[in-house]
């Protein structure tokens, strides 16, 4: 039986992904229903005695000095659902359309917006299944919120355009067939269920929720090869200390030391003396005793706790910020119930979440430098000990070319990254006959952010594969000594890659890899065979 999220007043990141990942079912709570009627009522009411309300008695966007007579109620909202689906490009994924309909769904179920209970219902339904809206990810620049991609939903709701077939994500069927076929009604269109549907925010905050939780999977996983490259290294664990986190208690470095000392605590590969416990030895004349073994280990050991809690740090603010987006009401024009008033304004506009993707998008761009960093170290005899040139595991160096190209294709991947990197938030364009005269591309933001994830997943993969070669080279392949996360994570990447040997092509063991380790399954409790459901 599926997991239940019922959208009350508190709905979670977590609620979300679970819709659009795990299957889980939406339903309303009571007092959702009661409010979602009422508005509803209300709206009915201030209608009938023909009140100046936009885009229910006006046009839109700048048309609306045309007045429309509320007869031509749902004309109006088809008009608006038609015109907007203008997209273009790729369509999303099944999982992101998914999370965009649940975050849609929690702004509705609000009831400040005049829609009835009735069409959330059938966005439920058309979840439950997985009648999932074909949706072009380009055509919304953030402004009125997400007016584009929320459109093609609704264009599947009303029982027209296409949604994904359920063999894959590429190929479309009609959405009639769709609805037809699993018992659905088409919604039929009142007083503002158009407007409502596509007036918000929700597109740039589905795709950034589930950046939340890929980012969280990627720091966890980018602390547990960090452990495991101090264990080849044989690190001072000294600069993981959690008095040194103490000392400066920004969360996120507090919480990255403990994981660090907690995946590391069975290791008996790092070295987790303290440096001033040491004397020094005798001196020659000079004062001097030079060529000696460094007291402090490379940044990209030494600063780990620093790298990977700045970026969790940086996911808390993002976090935030999406979470109280999920539990606002994010379209326009609104529908108070509490003081029967209808309110204009610009909630639909979409700067937080702008702002918090190009935020978290500095992050995953540091995660994949550090792991390029990595894995040009460990492959460079001037700085890996006595490990092989390119970790070349034939002892036929120059015969074979080992991790070369893959040392390569992780500095082009954040290269590529890099270029990417210049914030959408600040690239506002005027629209709409400039009626829309500042706009937030929060959208791109998020989309952006997300494509960037899918590229550090390629680097993380390569770090993978290279520090258990390096492990192997250096123990064996029961890693001795190496504590359990190193040897969890290392079977997991034995799983799909096997030693490297002889040179031969690792394209389809990095992407297969990739999507392995994108899963989220490198988690601080598995890595230690902890029980989840334990409490």
């Amino acid at each position: 039986m599926s997991k239940k999220v019922i959208m009350d007043s508190d709905v979670r990141i977590q609620d979300i992904v679970s819709v659009a990942t795990n299957g889980a079912s939406i339903q309303l709570s009571h007092q959702a229903r009661a409010k979602m009627v009422e508005s509803a009522n209300l709206l009915d009411k201030l209608v009938s005695e023909r009140r100046l309300i936009y885009g229910v008695t006006t046009g839109f966007g700048p048309l609306a000095e045309s007045y429309v007579d509320p007869a031509n109620a749902e004309t109006l909202q088809r008009n608006l659902i038609y015109h907007l689906c203008a997209g273009v490009g790729d369509y999303y994924p099944r999982e992101q359309v998914r999370a965009i309909m649940a975050a849609r769904i929690a702004t509705l179920s609000r009831g400040w917006s005049g829609i009835t209970p009735d069409s959330v219902e059938l966005l439920i339904a058309m979840l439950d299944h997985d009648i999932i809206p074909a949706v072009p990810q380009m055509g919304t620049v953030g402004a009125s919120g997400d007016l584009t991609p929320l459109a093609h939903i609704a264009l599947a709701a009303i029982g027209e355009g296409e949604v994904l077939s359920l063999k894959d994500d590429c190929t479309v069927i009609p959405t009639k067939d769709a609805l037809q076929q699993a018992g659905l009604r088409p919604l039929k269109l009142r007083r503002k269920e158009g407007l409502a549907l596509v007036n918000g925010t929700a597109a740039m905050t589905g795709v950034a929720v589930l950046n939340a939780v890929n980012v969280e999977h990627a720091i966890d996983l980018a602390e547990s090869l960090t452990v495991l490259f101090g264990e080849i290294s044989g690190t001072r664990a000294e600069a993981w200390n959690e008095r040194i986190a103490a000392a400066r208690p920004h969360d996120g470095q507090i919480t990255s030391t403990h994981n660090l000392n907690r995946l590391a605590e069975d290791s008996q590969k790092l070295d987790f003396s303290l440096s001033a416990h040491q004397t020094l030895p005798v001196m020659e004349k000079s004062g001097l005793l030079q060529q000696q073994a460094l007291p402090q280990d490379a940044y990209t050991l030494r600063c780990a706790p620093q790298e990977f809690g700045a970026a969790r740090d940086v996911l808390n603010f993002h976090n935030g910020i999406v979470e109280q987006e999920l539990n606002s009401t994010t379209d326009n024009p609104l529908i108070d119930c509490e003081t029967a008033c209808v309110y204009h304004g610009g909630n639909f506009y979409g700067q937080h979440v702008a702002y918090a993707s190009d935020t978290l998008m500095m992050a995953v761009i540091k995660l994949a430098v550090h792991a390029e960093r990595v894995i040009a170290r460990i492959t460079d005899t001037k700085l890996n000990g006595t490990l092989p040139a390119f970790l070349t595991g034939s002892g036929q160096s120059g015969l074979h070319s080992g991790f070369m190209g893959a040392q390569v294709t992780a500095s082009a991947i954040v290269a590529e990254m890099r270029s990417k990197a210049i914030p959408a938030s600040i690239h506002s364009i005027p629209t709409n006959a400039n009626n829309q005269d500042v706009v937030t591309m929060g959208t791109i933001a998020a989309r952006r952010t997300s494509e960037l994830l899918t590229m550090l997943w390629k680097v993380l993969s390569i770090e993978a594969l290279v520090l258990s070669q390096a492990a192997e080279l250096e123990s064996n392949e029961d890693l001795t000594g190496y504590c359990s996360s190193s040897r969890h994570l290392y079977q997991l990447v034995r799983e799909i890659s096997k030693p490297l040997t002889e040179d031969r092509p690792l394209h389809n063991e990095i992407e297969s890899l990739a999507a392995r380790l994108s899963l989220g399954e490198h988690t601080l409790q598995t890595a230690l065979g902890e029980d989840l459901n334990a409490a």
